[in-house]
């Protein structure tokens, strides 16, 4: 740290990204991304005619593909925001509704970020610890009177709530943004989306980096009331109206075309993730029930760090998290069938 760094930024404690080692290639199962490459469609459209392109900037609107993306969810172009990555609408977001006096609360075991982004904006923040089978508690959010942010499916632990559950949390907090992020909601769970005609504080978070293979990318939209996006609009044209280049939002538009293609994929991921999960608690693994593309488990008698040191060493990488509670469990991101028997023939080891 120089002697130059704001003193308000001395105590921050930065998010940790998973690894992505270049020394020697593993089965990477550590930061859930897609096992597949984008869609043939994806490829055809980030062509030379578009890297050529390139000395242009891009649309600051993102205005094709905000239509796209609003014919897809069946809303209008006004109820969607686009940025690079939902990591930048998460941070916007907190920027835009919350401050010092406008908390905001989640729980304890979740997505790293919403903790860092607290601290980095200064917001008062309610950590909720999760049951002590690691649901989220929903009448700890029920009537809060403060913005509530809840990963559905929840990260790590991949547990996702019902529609009737997060109905049930924005119904009860009219005057405050209830922040639904459905990163993973592809693999399994129920969309908030049904939701939005009725309730103008629901802001809906998604990303293309799982499901739709663009990690790489860098994507991310929300949907929600034409308030909340113009709010969310203020805060971008604030900071970097071109966030998006024009090979993203084009792969973007594509990436859209090519629903089928993804669905497919999302499918095989869950049959592989109810395989894995069938075969690791015949190893003796404790696994909590996933929405997501990954599992988060542990086996009994052996220490997290332990396990995720001896799979590093034999070329699978998962992800480990040093918190209290979690300490012994894995996430392990779903691959294909043949990257998760090679874990389970490592394990068997």
């Amino acid at each position: 740290m120089s002697r130059f760094l704001s003193q308000r930024f001395a105590a921050l404690e930065p998010y940790t990204p998973g690894e992505q080692p270049q020394d020697r290639t593993y089965i990477k199962l550590n930061t859930n991304e897609s096992p597949y490459p984008p869609s043939p469609r994806v490829l055809e459209a980030v062509n030379a005619e578009q890297v050529s392109m390139l000395n242009l900037y891009p649309d600051p609107t993102c205005g094709l593909l905000r239509e796209k993306l609003a014919e897809t969810y069946g809303v209008g172009p006004e109820n969607v925001f686009v940025t690079n990555g939902s990591d930048d609408i998460l941070n916007m977001s907190f920027m835009a509704f919350c401050d010092r006096d406008h908390g905001i609360a989640f729980p304890d075991i979740t997505y790293g970020f919403y903790s860092v982004y607290g601290q980095l904006h200064d917001v008062p923040c309610r950590v909720i610890p999760l049951t002590e089978d690691y649901q989220v508690h929903v009448p700890d959010y029920v009537n809060i009177g403060s913005n509530v942010i809840i990963a559905n499916p929840n990260a790590p632990t991949g547990i996702a709530l019902s529609l009737e559950e997060i109905e049930r949390i924005v119904q009860s907090n009219p005057d405050h943004v209830v922040m639904i992020d459905e990163a993973y909601v592809d693999f399994g769970a129920v969309s908030a989306l049904p939701l939005l005609g009725q309730y103008k504080n629901l802001l809906i978070i998604r990303t293309y980096s799982k499901s739709r293979s663009l990690a790489g990318a860098r994507l991310g939209f929300a949907i929600g009331d034409a308030a909340l996006i113009e709010d969310l609009e203020r805060i971008k044209y604030s900071m970097n109206p071109y966030d998006i280049n024009r090979l993203t939002q084009v792969a973007g538009i594509a990436c859209l075309e090519s629903d089928d293609y993804y669905k497919a994929n999302a499918e095989k991921i869950i049959r592989v993730r109810d395989y894995t999960t069938k075969a690791l608690e015949a190893r003796g693994f404790t696994v909590l029930p996933s929405g997501a593309n990954f599992v988060f488990a542990k086996k009994p008698g052996i220490a997290g760090k332990d396990l995720y040191q001896f799979l590093r060493e034999n070329g699978v990488l998962v992800r480990w998290f040093d918190k209290e509670r979690i300490r012994d469990f894995l996430r392990i991101t779903i691959g294909t069938r043949e990257q998760m028997d090679k874990l389970l023939f490592v394990l068997d080891k």
